[in-house]
């Protein structure tokens, strides 16, 4: 070999060695800062220019004669190093919990928080458990802008027909110092929020343990729910306020109400303004009570008013008088879905009045006498298991009632008169025609049982049936005109509303009120309100011999003789 050659052999044979030296003393130097040491007891020392290369420190050469060692392992620094189990652990280990959120977990642990609504703790619970963010409310400087919100929002629940005591709130300006203090605060405006939504959607007061009359359950939205919706919404103030009823009918009361306030600081005459504003705010809360879709095409049938409505996209296309059941037989307050008409139908005795008034009677052979006057008299056959018989030759004090029927076929007597609307529903109540066309008279009709009786049921019907069926209105005459207890299913059930408005807003913003006829708004008011006023059971307008005043604080009337009380209500339930 040339001599300069053998030269540049060893120059580069060197600077190749320190090359592999640099980058070794480089990298391990990297591996220091970047990994904490696993012992301080052997403290790394640093390698010089004349350490050898790790390969060579890993694998040293075998002293003359030897055999060749095994070639390199897979764990030789030419492949990936081995995972640092130190590392492993700290990747596993979670994310360290916010103190406050921890905090919050461990308070709602305190039996006192039980002594709540037990599904709103609940869903604090859950909803703390999995969040990993920090708290809701709480920022280090306190509340944050959107408590704040929250909180101002709920101070004004009186505008919504609520009470703003009802609702323990943190204080706007306090500052918690520790994560249990903020914890506190924190718990304590999610309750308030909880409770907020409930109220809400009519969730002070179960309507059906107020009165039997009150067929209605509100609709409650579940806390998880609600909690997941104000955590996502940019303006809790706004989220709250939508938890409200989007009734147009809600809204206006709520102007009035906060009208009637502003009058009565004015110096409105106190006794009557306290009074309406009650009136106001217990009709808000019926409205709570109510479905939230009330349907495209609906029914309402409004008892202290004793009016009929078909309402179609908010719009009144048809309004009718009605009459409801008197006191004794008051007409409950429910919704069901409207399936079948029926043109002239057959009347069945419903099982009330078999077991009130004709039973005890045709068992004591009295009133009825041996050949059933009254059932010749008003066209009533007697059915057994379906099949016409002989009034006289049943036993009435040993049959199984269960097999009997009492019914009257269509006709110009028949108190149904020529239509019947069937919504089922448990209480057997339903609309019909009635042939006492006299009944629709006197402003306070409340007469007889509590189905409910409409001045004008052709003009129901075509009203429905075009809505339903696109129907003319002569092929409803006709029906009126041929049928037999001929039946038309719709073929979009249409719902149908008994309500117990007594106070309504109409389009001019004028407050029209009804006589509390069943005495339900003092029960609803001392329920939601905590006290309650005197309510008239007739129109504040009624004159003293309207036919309203009639009823007004009247005293219960004396029970009657067994033949006077059958006679009574038989007379009612034909008209008379």
């Amino acid at each position: 070999m040339h001599g300069r050659s053998f030269v540049a052999v060893i120059i580069a044979g060197g600077l190749a060695l320190v090359s592999a030296v640099s980058s070794a003393v480089g990298a391990e130097s990297v591996a220091a800062v970047e990994q904490p040491a696993a012992s301080t007891s052997a403290p790394a020392t640093l390698p010089s220019a004349v350490t050898p290369s790790p390969q060579a420190a890993t694998n040293p050469a075998p002293p003359a004669g030897a055999a060749n060692p095994s070639p390199p392992s897979a764990a030789s620094p030419t492949a990936p190093a081995a995972a640092d189990p130190s590392a492993q652990n700290t990747a596993a280990t979670p994310a360290p919990v916010d103190p406050v959120v921890a905090s919050i977990r461990l308070k709602l642990t305190d039996p006192a928080y039980r002594q709540g609504v037990r599904e709103d703790v609940a869903a604090l619970q859950s909803f703390y458990a999995t969040r990993e963010a920090p708290p809701l409310w709480m920022t280090p400087m306190g509340l944050s802008a959107k408590a704040h919100a929250a909180i101002d929002e709920i101070g004004k629940a009186d505008d919504w027909g609520l009470s703003a005591a009802a609702f323990e709130l943190p204080p706007a300006g306090d500052l918690p110092a520790t994560p249990e203090a903020k914890a506190v605060a924190e718990i304590k405006l999610d309750l308030a929020i909880l409770k907020y939504a409930r109220f809400a959607h009519g969730g002070r007061a179960d309507p059906s343990q107020l009165s039997v009359l009150l067929d209605q359950k509100p609709t409650l939205k579940d806390p998880k729910i609600v909690l997941a919706e104000i955590a996502a919404s940019p303006a809790p103030d706004a989220y709250l306020r939508s938890l409200h009823p989007k009734h147009e009918q809600f809204e206006r009361l709520r102007q009035a109400l906060l009208k009637a306030r502003g009058d009565g600081e004015d110096g409105a005459k106190k006794p009557r303004n306290e009074r309406d504003i009650q009136r106001l705010l217990i009709n808000m809360e019926r409205w709570r009570w109510m479905p939230e879709d009330l349907g495209s095409v609906y029914v309402q049938d409004n008892v202290p008013e004793f009016m009929l409505y078909v309402v179609k996209n908010g719009k009144t296309i048809h309004s009718d008088k009605i009459v409801v059941g008197q006191l004794a037989y008051a007409t409950p307050i429910f919704s069901a879905d409207m399936q079948t008409i029926v043109f002239n139908p057959e009347w069945t005795v419903p099982p009330t009045i078999v077991r009130e008034n004709l039973l005890p009677n045709l068992r004591s052979g009295g009133w009825f006498g041996g050949g059933g006057s009254i059932l010749s008299e008003h066209g009533l056959q007697v059915r057994y298991n379906g099949r016409i018989v002989d009034p006289g030759s049943i036993s009435w004090s040993s049959v199984n009632m269960a097999n009997i029927a009492f019914t009257q076929p269509p006709g110009p007597t028949n108190v149904l008169g020529k239509l019947k609307f069937l919504y089922p529903n448990k209480h057997t109540v339903y609309m019909h025609d009635t042939i006492k066309r006299d009944l629709f008279k006197p402003a306070m009709r409340a007469n007889g049982h509590n189905c409910i009786r409409m001045e004008r049921p052709t003009k129901l019907a075509e009203v429905l049936l075009a809505e339903d069926k696109g129907w003319e209105a002569k092929q409803v005459d006709d029906l009126v005109a041929k049928g037999n207890n001929s039946p038309v299913n719709l073929d979009h059930p249409i719902p149908v509303h008994t309500t117990y408005f007594t106070a309504v807003v109409g389009d001019d913003g004028k407050v029209s009120s009804f006589g509390d006829i069943y005495g339900l708004d003092s029960k609803v008011a001392s329920a939601v309100l905590g006290k309650s006023v005197a309510f008239a059971a007739t129109a504040d307008d009624a004159s003293a011999d309207s036919p309203q005043a009639e009823t007004e604080a009247a005293p219960a009337p004396k029970r009657k003789a067994p033949k006077d009380e059958v006679a009574g209500s038989m007379q009612g339930l034909f008209g008379d």
